[in-house]
């Protein structure tokens, strides 16, 4: 069987001598040393003076609404996982869809001021599959009708934009270290601002509203992580500058082997130096689409329909008009991208794929 991902696994006697030292503090969390060490060699690999490590992706898009104390309506994209826009309702505030640029798969810029109101606090755009957005644009745009930004860079590990880390854009950026991704910590997430005071608050928020056993400031929630999430983290991380080399090797084989197959790929943002966190494709129709699935799927091979459906048809945001979005939301497939995945396993992918075509 060839499923779509497997999480990356570190050498076990790596992550067992961070667990022995767990063991022997017996501090399992509440801010431990191992939270605090990977906080700080994040900080380092992404050259970012100010981010916290929560428990997971969803949780810091929640936390990013709440510190910015964003209300009413939010622009967003249809085109991402559920955790993008459950987010936003989840803290009380509407979603408003722009619709996705077909090449990119993001959010299309040239859309976003026909969607702001009176109403309108922020926008919270997805870097689709690691790719990142029209930053220059999007923040244009928030810094002319005076709105907030939050990029949810889940997919992004080791992607940069215009030579540093994109995490480094927006008022905050999200980042999910999901056992799904390529960077992970089992279940984990990033909040990261270039704003010291709202990162304070976010701190609070992390830990209940916490300034000390006796006090608090604001209301938090527990969005702390542990000592063993966290020493996965610190031994994953060690592994980066492979994992992402591996990555890039798959899906330079992957374009090799599929330059006959008749689909679009996704087009990369100019001075975007991408992390190949997916190789998603593109079919003329669904019909193929979803024949080419069954036809892998009867092979053991289990691609994945990301995003489908588009969000727009989530039954508690209402009725949205997103054609580029429904459209290739039907017509997407993400084929296996993962660490361990062999030359001799994509060459299967590739001719059952070739061979669903031609036939």
């Amino acid at each position: 069987m060839i499923p779509v991902t497997k999480p990356y696994l570190p050498p076990i006697e790596k992550y067992q001598k961070y667990v022995e030292g767990i063991y022997q503090r017996q501090w399992l969390t509440n801010n431990g040393p191992l939270v605090n060490e990977f906080e700080l060699q994040l900080k380092d690999y992404l050259e970012q003076n100010h981010l916290l490590y929560v428990s997971n992706g969803t949780i810091a898009l929640q936390i990013a609404i709440k510190a910015l104390k964003l209300k009413g309506e939010i622009i967003t994209t249809p085109f991402s996982y559920v955790a993008t826009t459950s987010s936003i309702v989840w803290e009380g505030c509407t979603p408003v869809y722009v619709d996705i640029d077909e090449g990119t798969l993001n959010i299309d810029p040239k859309k976003i001021e026909d969607a702001i109101t009176g109403k309108t606090s922020a926008i919270l755009a997805t870097h689709c599959f690691g790719n990142a957005c029209d930053i220059d644009a999007i923040d244009g745009i928030a810094k002319k009708h005076n709105l907030k930004v939050i990029y949810d860079a889940a997919h992004c590990f080791g992607t940069q934009y215009k030579g540093k880390s994109i995490f480094g854009y927006g008022d905050i950026s999200t980042c999910s270290l999901h056992a799904t991704k390529l960077m992970h910590s089992i279940e984990g997430g990033l909040v990261v601002t270039k704003d010291p005071d709202l990162l304070k608050r976010m701190a609070y928020m992390r830990n209940f509203g916490h300034d000390g056993p006796e006090k608090f400031n604001g209301v938090g929630i527990n969005a702390k992580n542990s000592e063993f999430h966290a020493a996965m983290g610190l031994a994953v991380l060690d592994d980066i500058k492979v994992i992402l080399e591996r990555r890039r090797e798959q899906s330079k084989y992957y374009d090799e082997k599929l330059s006959n197959l008749e689909v679009k790929y996704q087009k990369i943002q100019e001075q975007c130096d991408f992390n190949f966190a997916y190789y998603p494709i593109v079919f003329k129709s669904e019909e193929i689409c979803l024949a080419t699935k069954k036809g892998l799927e009867i092979n053991e091979i289990f691609p994945r329909r990301y995003f489908y459906p588009s969000l727009s048809k989530l039954e508690y945001v209402g009725t949205q008009s997103v054609a580029s979005s429904n459209s290739i939301s039907k017509r997407i497939l993400c084929l296996p991208v993962f660490h361990t995945l062999s030359k001799e396993e994509q060459d299967m992918v590739c001719r059952i794929l070739l061979r669903i075509q031609n036939n």
